[in-house]
């Protein structure tokens, strides 16, 4: 067994289930710093997986990383996203209007400003502002961690998402006041015209294409390790605030779902605009949405 990867597990289900470590810990009969030993790699009794994952609500054989992992938390799937982050060589995304591994230098500030904003604007303040740092903290991590990986990225995004993004700008739905909207809209029409500039330039490392209709309903991403590949079906966007967004995401390394996968990014990639044509489409984009 993978101890470091059973414990990586296990911090994602405890995030997962909203229980807090001591919480978990008593119920275990061990101290927190045991637990926490426990989601570092420390040897873990199989006793001790099935007692942890009745009390997790998960079968033992998603502990042991088998099968498919769902969340329905943001914050858990954002870690586990970190987690296969450290270890891709590449990555594909198919559907969305972003991609948080190219967007600009600008977009987890604008995006903390915004979910700090909408927090405040919540039931339950101290809560919703809790999560939003504590995502704002993880993307914080995957940016650092991506800017030193540099994987290649290939990215196929949805002409009709692009539609959706510049309309309601970044974070669109979420309680904002008329200033911070309009922020959020010349933040959205910031990050297309950034797509557009490398459309035309191709950096080395990253392809984009630009999907018509029909395209996905929500993100599908394929990461590529050197001994494994994971396959993930996200319907949370990069600018999705933790608190008002509802999804489940699946995590799976099973041969046939990264397959079926592949074959379908490969298939929408045939049809992509790519290059100069989908930089001048996603330009037309922009300025239907920005009429002068």
């Amino acid at each position: 067994m993978r101890f470091d990867e059973i414990g990586q597990q296990l911090r994602n289900y405890r995030l997962e289930s909203g229980l807090k470590a001591d919480e978990i810990a008593a119920r275990l009969g061990v101290s927190r710093a045991a637990l926490y030993r426990y989601e570092k790699g420390e040897v873990i009794k199989l006793d001790t997986i099935r007692r942890l994952a009745e009390m997790l609500q998960v079968s033992p054989l998603a502990l042991l990383g088998i099968g498919v992992d769902y969340f329905s938390r943001i914050n858990a799937f954002l870690e586990r996203q970190r987690q296969i982050e450290e270890g891709a060589d590449s990555h594909l995304q198919l559907g969305g209007a972003l991609c948080f591994a190219l967007a600009s230098e600008g977009f987890d500030q604008i995006l903390r400003g915004l979910w700090l904003e909408a927090a405040g604007m919540a039931t339950d303040r101290l809560a919703a502002r809790s999560l939003a740092e504590q995502c704002l903290t993880s993307l914080a991590q995957r940016r650092l961690l991506l800017e030193q990986r540099r994987p290649n990225v290939t990215v196929l995004l949805g002409e009709t998402a692009l539609r959706r993004m510049l309309a309601g700008g970044i974070g669109a739905g979420l309680p904002l006041s008329e200033r911070s909207r309009a922020e959020a809209k010349a933040a959205a029409v910031t990050e297309a015209e950034h797509l557009a500039n490398m459309m035309e330039q191709a950096p080395l490392g990253v392809q984009i294409g630009l999907l018509q209709e029909p395209e996905p309903s929500h993100e599908a991403i394929i990461y590529r390790a050197r001994d494994r590949a994971h396959a993930i079906g996200n319907p949370f966007p990069p600018d999705a605030h933790p608190s008002w967004h509802i999804g489940i995401a699946s995590v799976t390394s099973a041969d046939d779902a990264v397959a079926i996968h592949q074959r379908v990014a490969e298939a929408c990639w045939r049809q992509a605009r790519k290059g100069m044509a989908a930089a001048q489409r996603l330009r037309i984009l922009i300025a239907e949405a920005n009429p002068i």
